[in-house]
């Protein structure tokens, strides 16, 4: 639908745009660099990033405090300048994050702006609970709406926000350019079902968890290969090699670090089952899980966050408990024991990426949500 000039919503972004890369980073390029969004509303973006690397989130610094203080500055500058019909916060849920983002609700709060959160990670719900807190999240919270990646999140803010002031929309990601049907094995490897995990090496995205099935795995003599892809955090790769090399996993194993564009798209062009055991306790949503749907792969995954909306379990791929190398390893076996189904579910998969998660739905979506939001009354 056209958006007449007249009609068009004067909007604030204020979020985290990269560097460093991660989902939220992700998701905010997409929504600054959407055709949608920017031709349907008059859009001004502020960037709240003050790291240039993820192991500097946390850390405080002189540069990074005067970073802030300069984003502060920008900010008053526009709500001072321009009138505007509503303000969109990428707000952190919790931590010293949440606490810097505050200043930003307070200053927006004393200008009498209308505010949309959109929280791209939790954490509200395991907030240390005492009086300061309490008062602090019933500050951010009152008078504003909020956007979630799930139903399933809502738990999350349930405490201080009432359903009716919840808008939920998935995550969207682009249509890849790049072929994305399965190539060929070699015929070396034509027995051994190839497995992928594509994300952060990090100890709560569950790296172990699947390395501890793949040792089940080579226990119960069934061909596979793991590729591991993703940039090194709070796991090192003497670690990852020395447990590969403790349990004789070197012929079955292998971490390639972070890959992008074509490289990346190759490994799951090869891949015949996506594997994402994640707990971690900031998970929402899981991309990653949508750029293997688009590339047809059924998924083993887990029950965190909002990814039993994205996985349809037992029909896309499966969710297995939290921290059960066992469980895994028995999912890897079905697939492996059952090629048909793997491709089957990954079929599936590639449809419902296409019926529910392409970025014009994401964009879709906010901008629907954009303009639903600032009609709606608010009590600040």
């Amino acid at each position: 639908m056209l958006v007449t000039e007249s009609k068009k919503l004067n909007v604030l972004f204020i979020l985290h745009l990269p560097p460093p890369i991660h989902g939220a980073s992700i998701a905010n390029t997409y929504i600054k660099e959407s055709k949608i969004i920017n031709s349907e509303h008059n859009t001004d973006y502020i960037s709240l990033a003050t790291n240039t690397v993820l192991s500097q989130t946390g850390k405080g610094s002189i540069r990074k405090a005067f970073k802030f203080l300069s984003i502060l500055g920008k900010i008053l500058k526009l709500i001072s300048t321009k009138n505007y019909d509503l303000c969109y916060l990428s707000l952190t849920a919790s931590g010293p994050a949440f606490y810097k983002d505050l200043i930003v609700v307070a200053l927006l709060k004393l200008a009498n702006k209308k505010i949309l959160y959109h929280f791209h990670n939790k954490g509200v719900a395991l907030a240390k609970q005492n009086k300061v807190n309490d008062a602090l999240y019933r500050f951010a919270f009152k008078g504003t709406k909020s956007i979630l990646l799930s139903k399933y999140l809502y738990s999350d803010i349930q405490r201080f926000v009432k359903e009716t002031d919840v808008f939920y929309c998935p995550y969207g990601i682009p249509v890849s350019t790049v072929c994305t049907q399965k190539k060929p094995k070699e015929k070396s490897s034509i027995n051994a079902i190839s497995l992928l995990y594509l994300s952060n090496m990090m100890i709560e995205k569950g790296v172990y968890d699947l390395l501890h099935a793949c040792v089940l795995l080579k226990n119960r003599n069934i061909p596979f290969v793991c590729n591991f892809v993703g940039g090194w955090t709070d796991i090192t790769p003497e670690e990852f090699d020395k447990f590969v090399e403790e349990n004789d996993l070197s012929m079955q194993v292998f971490a390639h670090g972070p890959k992008y564009a074509t490289e990346k798209l190759n490994f799951f062009n090869h891949a015949d089952v996506f594997i994402f055991p994640t707990f971690y306790h900031y998970e929402t949503f899981g991309l990653v899980n949508l750029e293997a749907m688009q590339h047809s792969l059924p998924i083993i995954s887990t029950h965190e966050g909002g990814i039993p909306d994205v996985i349809s379990d037992g029909n896309t791929g499966f969710l297995v408990p939290k921290n059960t190398p066992e469980a895994i390893a028995e999912k890897i076996v079905f697939f492996a024991e059952h090629p048909e189904h793997a491709e089957a579910m990954g079929l599936k998969g590639k449809l419902r990426f296409e019926e529910y998660f392409t970025i014009d739905k994401f964009e879709q979506n906010i901008s629907q949500v954009i303009g639903f939001a600032a009609k709606q009354s608010f009590q600040i």
